[in-house]
């Protein structure tokens, strides 16, 4: 693994900047919009800012306090790739009884791994299963995926956070919530209690 990998996932390690990346990741905003939307101090999102646009993960635009910051996705997709490259020579050697490898490289029961693998391609989801068991691994893979957080989810978000998956987000909401693993109201989204 280089330096810049090491370094970039060093830079994750911290909750706070993993917060930070993201809501970065819904969409662009200022230092000062990062701190009232996560609840930080501003110096405190400032420094972690600082270290994520060294590392590469977020990318700055404009000068003082209009620089808008946005997560980089292309160096999360080449981190997700470099990841997925670790010991890619042991996946085709686990036992079936063993644990799978997800799209992002995760370890998975096995069952689900194979079936992920049939509809993802390159950690995005080239399809969305018919069959109904199959669907709804692919659901409760996204939404650990795309929403780690236990809080309100605005509709926009939703779709951004859908969207770096398949294209076709009004379906995977619809279905996330026909599932029972998102709930709605109001015009937004949450995880569903377990």
């Amino acid at each position: 693994m280089d330096h810049d990998t090491v370094f970039a996932l060093k830079a994750l390690t911290s909750p706070a900047r993993l917060r930070i990346a993201g809501r970065l990741t819904a969409a662009p905003a200022t230092s000062a919009a990062l701190a009232a939307d996560l609840d930080l101090p501003p110096g405190v999102v400032r420094r972690h800012l600082g270290l994520l646009v060294t590392a590469g993960l977020v990318e700055r635009a404009g000068e003082g306090v209009d620089t808008r910051y946005a997560t980089s996705l292309a160096a999360l997709a080449r981190l997700g790739r470099q990841l997925g490259e670790i010991d890619a020579g042991d996946r085709g050697e686990a036992s079936a009884s063993g644990p799978g490898i997800g799209p992002a490289g995760e370890s998975l029961p096995p069952d689900e791994a194979r079936i992920l693998h049939g509809y993802f391609k390159a950690d995005r989801l080239a399809r969305i299963p018919a069959q109904h068991a199959k669907r709804l691994v692919v659901l409760r893979y996204l939404r650990v995926r795309c929403f780690t957080e236990d809080r309100p989810y605005p509709e926009k978000e939703v779709n951004q956070r859908l969207a770096l998956f398949h294209p076709d987000v009004a379906a995977l909401r619809r279905y996330m919530v026909d599932e029972g693993l998102m709930t709605r109201a109001a015009g937004e989204y949450r995880r569903a209690a377990e």
